[in-house]
């Protein structure tokens, strides 16, 4: 029977208002059950839950923090800082060679539409400071290779020494320095090769373009099924061993290593997604009728549903975006185990006062990252002994195969920011597992090196994808925000 909501005039009236609340209550929640919409276990409402399940709660899997405590001090703290650190010259010119060949099929399937084209910068906006080779110094000039103090009485010919080295010797060295460095990788660094050039990545943001079918799952099949570890690896073996289930992984079935990798791919992949809903290609009409020239972008919150939301992905899609939490602590743990390095860096351009502002800003928000209270504990991978030397190096191995397959990515702007953030998640792996970042202070996080440490490098480009691929880790978790907002 349907509740009455007659006003009895015997009554007083806040009673008569309580009555009607009350039964609108009721109505809803009959309506809510009726629905039919319920998923998980217990008695979640669909109904209602299915437009919250983007709303997470709890520890972090294989962290030791919760969502909310990401989503303030992302949101409130990091998240501006890095928008208005990345906008900046150093870090919007990423050099990239877009046009290789895909290495593991025949790349048929180029993305013909306009939008996935990607706009390169012209010579005179690339900033005076990248355009030459800045780590170069003539270090022996005439003046210093003067001797003022020989001993006259020396035998010429017994004293001679040849100190000259050719120039075929000078890149026999830089070969095996390259290669000794390239052990420390976990991607393909091809900014040094010949095609590569520079883009300003702010003509060319990371949106939905229209890229989608065979070509685009291909990639993203080649990327889980093509680098799974061993079945052996997992104590209870499944059928389905190409992909770990996230139910093993709850149960701790696969070893931390494993579950690492795997939720750092599914973090990326989640977050990609993210910026593909956010960033929609709503029309290619203005409010007129009108082609527009750069098309009309927006959130999609069907599309956002449709990937994320429990009755569309099998109850999966919550924790795909937990994987996202996850890759975005894995980062900022690189970035506050690198902070001693990175504050020493220039960041140059060639233009002073850019530079200047740039360095504030870095070293402003490595000190708001080394003061996050907990970061993701690195050192408790790879720590088994010989066989975790096979381990870490099978780790690389797959992950350097994914920055392989980024090369297979039929559409140009979606190549682009692949290659990018695949980039950064692999230069924050070097940082965490090279050990050429481990020499420092017994005093913890953020702590300055110690003065017989060897010299770290990291190449401009890897650091431009390491701040970039955090910001875009960052961005994801401000936008999964504002899609609860609208769902709200």
């Amino acid at each position: 029977m349907a509740p009455c909501w007659r006003l009895s005039l015997g009554r007083p009236a806040w009673l008569q208002l309580q009555w009607v609340v009350i039964s609108l209550v009721v109505m809803l929640s009959l309506a809510n059950h009726s629905s039919g919409y319920f998923y998980g276990e217990g008695n979640e409402q669909a109904s209602n839950d299915r437009f919250c399940f983007c709303q997470l709660q709890g520890t972090i899997d294989d962290c030791s923090c919760n969502v909310d405590t990401v989503d303030y001090y992302n949101n409130v703290k990091i998240y501006p800082r890095l928008k208005s650190l990345l906008v900046k010259d150093f870090f919007r010119y990423y050099k990239v060679h877009l046009n290789k060949d895909c290495p593991f099929w025949v790349d048929d399937s180029k993305c013909a539409m306009r939008f996935c084209h990607v706009e390169h910068c012209e010579e005179k906006d690339i900033p005076p400071g990248l355009k030459g080779d800045t780590t170069s110094y003539h270090k022996y000039i005439k003046e210093v290779q003067t001797l003022t103090n020989c001993n006259e009485d020396l035998d010429v010919e017994l004293g001679y020494l040849n100190t000259s080295i050719s120039d075929k010797a000078h890149k026999e060295f830089q070969r095996w320095a390259d290669y000794d460095e390239a052990q420390d990788n976990f991607c393909i660094l091809d900014d040094h090769e010949p095609g590569a050039e520079y883009v300003d990545l702010l003509l060319n943001p990371e949106r939905y373009t229209g890229y989608r079918g065979e070509s685009a799952r291909r990639i993203w099949s080649s990327i889980y099924l093509e680098n799974c570890f061993q079945a052996h690896s997992i104590k209870k073996k499944n059928a389905f061993s190409a992909m770990i289930p996230y139910q093993d992984m709850a149960r701790n079935e696969v070893c931390l290593e494993h579950r690492v990798f795997y939720r750092m791919v599914s973090g990326l992949h989640s977050s990609i997604n993210i910026h593909l809903c956010a960033n929609y290609l709503l029309s290619e009409k203005s409010s007129l009728g009108f082609v527009a020239p750069s098309g009309v972008w927006g959130p999609n919150m069907e599309e956002f549903e449709r990937r994320f939301s429990p009755h569309m992905t099998d109850n999966e899609g919550s924790h795909w975006l937990r994987n996202l939490y996850f890759a975005y602590l894995v980062e900022m743990r690189a970035l506050a185990k690198a902070a001693p390095y990175l504050r020493n860096e220039e960041y140059f351009t060639g233009l002073e006062k850019d530079d200047r502002e740039v360095k504030t800003a870095v070293k402003d928000l490595l000190t708001v990252i080394e003061g996050f209270p907990s970061h993701f504990n690195e050192t408790a991978m790879f720590s088994g002994g010989t066989s975790s030397i096979k381990l870490k190096h099978e780790f690389r191995e797959k992950f350097m195969n994914i920055s392989k397959i980024m090369d297979c990515v039929g559409c140009d702007k979606c190549r682009l920011w692949g290659k990018l953030q695949v980039q950064g998640m692999g230069t924050a792996l070097k940082i965490l597992f090279s050990g050429k970042f481990d020499d420092k202070m017994e005093s913890g996080l953020g702590t300055k090196l110690k003065p017989q440490s060897p010299p770290l490098r990291l190449k401009r480009g890897e650091i431009v994808a390491l701040f970039n691929a955090f910001g875009r880790l960052s961005t994801s978790i401000h936008e999964l925000e504002e899609f609860r907002q609208r769902m709200r």
